[in-house]
């Protein structure tokens, strides 16, 4: 039975993209364990997190454990994370990143994690409360939160925002 010519015009769907798996191997969690370990390691110091919540924010390993991993990224060794705590870790990265973007300091953005927050996610708690949850889950709600004020939503005006004039019709130039 033949198909209509209109039929065999249209598109295939595409291809289900194939997860590259290579990113997942031991050769590429080792090669960014040490280091992600470092930053995530400074960046708990710069936030104040005292020895339990940055247990919690690894998905709770031995104490020995985390202290072993400490040790050797310190020291510039080799060891490899499990998925899991590397996507918690790159948590960590983004939500500091977008800290730094949204606040004209650190200590701003370190005071933001600490203070009460009104948006429903927060529910009036401190948004480190969240992210020392315990849960991967409370890691990516921050940092889509935060991803998302990068864009404009959700988040009071920073003091440049604040004081920004809007452009008028008069300020655009057409050459």
């Amino acid at each position: 039975m033949h198909q209509p010519a209109a039929a065999l015009a249209q598109p295939l769907a595409p291809a289900p993209q194939r997860l590259d798996r290579s990113r997942f191997s031991p050769e590429n969690r080792r090669r960014l364990s040490a280091p992600g370990m470092r930053t995530f390691l400074a960046i708990a110091d710069l936030w104040g997190l005292d020895e339990t919540q940055r247990l919690l924010v690894l998905g709770y390993p031995a104490r020995s454990t985390f202290h072993r991993w400490a040790r050797i990224a310190r020291e510039h060794g080799s060891f490899t994370l499990d998925v899991d705590t590397l996507a918690r870790i790159s948590a960590v990265l983004g939500i500091h990143q977008a800290l730094g973007v949204l606040h004209e300091s650190e200590r701003e953005g370190v005071a933001w994690l600490r203070r009460p927050h009104s948006a429903t996610l927060f529910g009036g708690r401190p948004p480190l409360e969240l992210v020392t949850s315990g849960t991967q889950d409370g890691l990516m709600a921050v940092r889509r939160f935060l991803d998302a004020a990068r864009g404009g939503l959700s988040m009071e005006p920073n003091g440049a925002d604040r004081d920004f004039t809007p452009y008028t019709d008069a300020d655009l130039v057409i050459s």
